[in-house]
């Protein structure tokens, strides 16, 4: 069923009417609170109800240029009439994707200077979003958007809530919106009037830190083109928030897993992937699921890498926020330490370093993560990615964030699977309808190779 436009929230409302009555913009939002609707819904506005706009370029990372918006629009009734042109892929692709007819086309940021140096700029509305990977005033991205920049009718800038030690990255991004009007034209005055050199060789300034007063003199300065969380803790803004991030396995992959729940069985020549019941069942499809999966040896067989590719989207998207993922078997944990550098939290000076913001990317597994465990003083952003079917470790772990004393609004991602047991598992755990039955129930129907999709 899809939502319509009576679902969204107030919030998102505000930062609607935000972006269509300012030329200008940019959502310091973190991720989950609807930064896409937001945006899109802005542009179906601007386009068929103001006809400001009529061509609308939005820059975003590959994995979310090539899923994210589309699906957006899908999901809302309101945004279906948008068209979209994906300036992806080959050279020979990206070539008919800007010829094609559209509302809105979607390119990634690596190709933002070939679309500069070999079309003309037309587009009267951009949409960057991660704004923040366009922190590098010095970075081709950068230069080859700002010199167009000034042709641009209105262009809006979307990323999570800027990090203190990012504030000097913060000139690239405001002067791709302002060009230069709020923070100044270059980055040496900039740098100059807010910073004092930090570590340094002689001559040479590896870092600088900002002067007395000037995170609080440059919020001011950004402050009517921004809207950030800060502000949004005036709105009516729900407590926690809850994410479905999917995934998709490519045929290959799927065959595999398709296989495994219907012969319950996969032979390869290192070792047998096999299944014994209908719980085993589910422990393998959910292994496979996250990726990877334990065969009859022990040994680690890796399937697909697709959720630690949108794992690394969160992380990124989190902007230097600390971020808390839970990890449902050992080499769930194996492949994100080895990925990320991320840090696991099993002993009291882990969770102190964690609550002092030491720690970028914590791992813990939920059964390790029980009642007791505060964690809310380290961050308010947490990933499932892999989920298991007990209600009580899925519900105190949320709780280690979610909790009395968190003084930000707490976002729950849920990294999903599309067309495997992560589906049901969810299903399972939104109506608290979790344990043996319900697992049992989920995997019976596929032994054979039938699949109830009504599950």
């Amino acid at each position: 069923m899809q939502l319509k436009r009576d679902d969204i929230h107030e919030y998102q409302n505000y930062c609607t009417e935000k972006i269509i009555n300012n030329p200008m913009f940019a959502l310091l939002l973190d991720m989950g609170l609807g930064k896409s609707v937001i945006t899109l819904t802005a542009i179906w506005d601007l386009i068929f109800d103001y006809f400001e706009v009529s061509k609308v370029l939005i820059i975003a990372p590959l994995r979310v240029a090539r899923d994210t918006w589309s699906k957006e629009c899908e999901k809302w009734e309101h945004l279906n009439g948008l068209r979209i042109s994906k300036i992806l892929g080959t050279e020979k692709e990206r070539r008919a994707a800007v010829g094609r007819n559209a509302d809105i086309y979607i390119i990634n940021r690596e190709n933002v200077e070939w679309l500069c140096a070999n079309y003309k700029f037309d587009f009267d509305m951009v949409v960057i979003d991660e704004l923040s990977s366009f922190k590098s005033h010095q970075s081709k991205r950068f230069k080859a958007l700002r010199k167009v920049r000034p042709s641009v009718k209105r262009i809006v800038g979307l990323t999570g809530t800027p990090a203190p030690n990012s504030l000097i990255d913060l000139w690239s991004q405001i002067n791709l919106l302002d060009m230069g009007e709020r923070l100044g034209r270059f980055i040496g005055g900039y740098r100059e009037r807010y910073f004092t050199p930090d570590k340094r060789n002689r001559e040479v300034v590896f870092s600088y830190k900002p002067k007395e007063g000037a995170e609080d003199s440059i919020y001011k300065k950004i402050s009517d083109i921004c809207i950030s969380m800060k502000a949004l803790d005036y709105l009516d803004m729900p407590e926690c928030i809850f994410n479905k991030v999917e995934v998709q396995m490519d045929d290959k992959e799927e065959k595999l897993y398709t296989k495994l729940e219907a012969e319950m069985l996969l032979s390869f020549d290192e070792g047998d992937i096999d299944a014994v019941n209908a719980a085993a069942l589910s422990n393998k499809l959910l292994q496979m699921a996250n990726g990877a999966v334990y065969d009859e040896n022990g040994k680690v067989k890796v399937i697909h890498d697709k959720k630690l590719d949108v794992l690394e989207d969160l992380i990124e998207g989190a902007n230097g926020k600390p971020v808390l993922v839970f990890y449902g078997y050992k080499h769930d944990k194996d492949r994100i330490v080895k990925r990320f550098n991320a840090e696991e939290i099993n002993t009291s000076e882990d969770i102190t370093k964690w609550n002092n913001g030491e720690i970028k990317v914590a791992i813990v597994h939920p059964a390790s993560a029980g009642h007791g465990l505060n964690l809310q003083a380290g961050g308010s952003t947490s990933i499932w990615f892999g989920l298991n079917w007990s209600l009580e470790l899925y519900q105190q772990a949320n709780a280690r964030l979610w909790r009395q004393g968190q003084k930000d609004t707490v976002v729950i991602h849920h990294i999903i699977t599309k067309g495997t047991v992560d589906e049901d598992v969810m299903k399972a755990l939104e109506r608290k309808d979790v344990g043996q039955a319900s697992l049992i129930e989920a995997v019976k129907v596929r032994v054979g190779g039938v699949r109830n999709e009504n599950l």
